[in-house]
């Protein structure tokens, strides 16, 4: 494939719009909820995905109007990609604003969609919707060693 028709090793901000949606991997991790310590101000992921997800491809259900229904999703841009903490280290969209490259499972570089869930990256299997799982907290994916305290 020639340098020009890589897109997904130009900048994130020489991206056409059609370019940077295609970025996405589709692994639906960004989709998933998280909760913040009020203590700590620290943020920590759960395994509870938006209503819009669907849990069988790990894309949006209703992506073109998600924001309607869902006001508080997220817009990723360029310079937020760069910013976002909790972003995951395999995310497309975080690698590029890093200047890093794509993953060998990420479509555009294997041909093939699937490989973002053959590879354990996507939620597909690990996510329960918020519609079914009652409180966030407990939901929390804590890093080991740190204990949940309810009184």
């Amino acid at each position: 494939m020639s340098a020009a028709a890589r897109f997904w090793d130009k900048p994130l901000a020489a991206l056409d719009r059609a370019e940077w949606e295609a970025l996405c991997d589709g692994c639906g991790q960004c989709c998933l909820h998280k909760v913040e310590d009020a203590d700590t101000g620290a943020i920590y992921p759960t395994n509870v995905a938006c209503k819009l997800l669907d849990l069988t491809t790990a894309r949006c259900s209703n992506y073109p109007g998600r924001k309607r229904i869902v006001p508080d999703c997220l817009t990723l841009n360029a310079h937020l990609a760069g910013t976002l903490e909790w972003l995951p280290g395999t995310c497309a969209y975080r690698l590029r604003a890093e200047g890093r490259p794509l993953e060998p499972w990420h479509y555009l570089e294997s041909g093939d969609r699937e490989d973002v869930h053959r590879a354990g990256i996507s939620v597909r299997g690990k996510a329960i919707s918020e519609v079914f799982a009652g409180p966030l907290e407990d939901h929390a994916i804590l890093p080991d060693g740190i204990e949940v305290w309810r009184e």
